[in-house]
């Protein structure tokens, strides 16, 4: 590239300035997923002990698209190097007085282009960076899966989100200190009146997280658990950095803060060895004494002898406006709620049999009018 046709000037460069350009820009665009590939499999020898039940795959999906990235920025920034001209442009500039002497500031393209370029990179880095977390949380996940403890399942997720939250505030200080030149220390310390208004607005975040760790450290439930918050009932599917995620029995998804769960009256229905069941079952005035003790005594029976039913009773309880009241109490021993359903319909059928077997009925609300025949009443009167 020595020739005298290389060395032509054309808007500032030479021929020779804008072949590297494109020659690089070339090399980028042909062999950067080539070497994003080379690269991360290269980055997957720093975890091959800690992942060594993961495949590379996994790995190299997660940060092909970030490193690719990075390089084609590279690229970019290294060809607009090869053009010296452009980048002596004056984009912009603006005066100002000081001490009464007028002083230009001018800000050069070469340098604007620098600071995007700067903001661009330092983004793709930290990006590989959170990559690099979703892979370390996707060995741990799977090697909690391997455990009988469900509380790892639960811990991996929020651990995940709590790394890349602060990676994530990390990284917008360095955009502040290297890109926009500001002091991160000084203006912290400079908040003041500001400060505080902004830890008054993050007093519910701040709440928040420390709900999460209560949850971790006192372990109320797990993900898989069923549990009652202030009426409210699901099966608990994520505890996030924020919030708890249940999926309801009806499959709605339910975000309740972490805060309410634990200032919250919070039942975990899974953790129970039984269910109870109580409630009452009303029979006729007319049935006799006898047939109310036999009919007490035979729920007794069935009650101890049923295979998934313990401490069970029945008794006669009291005088209802419309019917005798026999309370019936039972535990159904813990099992899945389908099963449990059907546990106590088999028990209500045997009810049924067990009253009409002993010459009784059921009662429902009805009313007797007790009067004389309007005939008697008024020969009555006359006499």
């Amino acid at each position: 590239m020595d020739s005298p046709f290389f060395e032509q000037i054309f808007w500032g460069n030479t021929i020779k300035d804008y072949c590297l350009f494109a020659g690089i820009l070339l090399f980028g665009a042909l062999f950067k997923k080539i070497i994003s590939r080379l690269l991360s499999l290269l980055l997957f020898r720093l975890f091959k002990k800690f992942a060594s039940a993961v495949k590379d795959d996994t790995f190299v999906a997660l940060l092909l698209q970030p490193i690719a990235f990075f390089i084609s920025l590279c690229s970019y920034y290294l060809a607009i190097n090869q053009l010296k001209h452009p980048l002596n442009l004056v984009l912009f500039g603006y005066a100002k007085q000081i001490e009464k002497t007028k002083e230009t500031v001018h800000v050069t393209l070469g340098q604007a282009i620098d600071k995007v370029f700067l903001f661009l990179i330092i983004l793709s880095v930290f990006w590989i960076i959170l990559r690099i977390i979703d892979f370390i949380a996707h060995v741990l996940k799977f090697k909690a899966s391997l455990t009988a403890d469900r509380a790892d399942d639960q811990l991996v997720p929020f651990l995940k989100e709590l790394a890349k939250t602060i990676i994530c505030f990390f990284g917008f200080f360095v955009l502040l200190g290297y890109v926009f030149e500001i002091n991160v220390l000084t203006l912290i310390t400079g908040l003041g009146i500001g400060g505080i208004a902004i830890a008054l607005a993050a007093k519910e975040s701040l709440e928040n997280l420390i709900g999460s760790f209560t949850i971790f450290l006192d372990k109320p439930f797990t993900v898989g658990d069923v549990v009652k918050v202030d009426g409210v009932e699901g099966t608990i599917d994520k505890v996030g950095f924020r919030s708890t995620r249940l999926i309801s029995p009806d499959k709605t998804t339910i975000v309740i803060p972490n805060r309410a769960m634990i200032d919250g009256v919070l039942e975990n229905v899974t953790k129970r060895d039984f269910r109870r069941v109580n409630f009452f079952i009303g029979i006729t005035y007319e049935t006799p004494t006898t047939a109310i003790k036999e009919i007490v005594t035979a729920i007794n029976t069935l009650l101890t002898e049923h295979p998934k039913t313990t401490d069970g009773f029945a008794v006669f309880d009291n005088f209802g406006d419309s019917a005798l009241n026999i309370q019936v109490v039972y535990l159904v021993v813990q099992m899945p709620h389908s099963e449990y359903i059907r546990v106590k319909e088999e028990i209500n059928f045997q009810l049924i049999s067990i009253v009409q077997e002993h010459g009784s009925d059921f009662a429902y609300p009805t009313q007797r009018v007790v009067g004389e025949e309007p005939s008697v009443a008024a020969a009555t009167s006359a006499g």
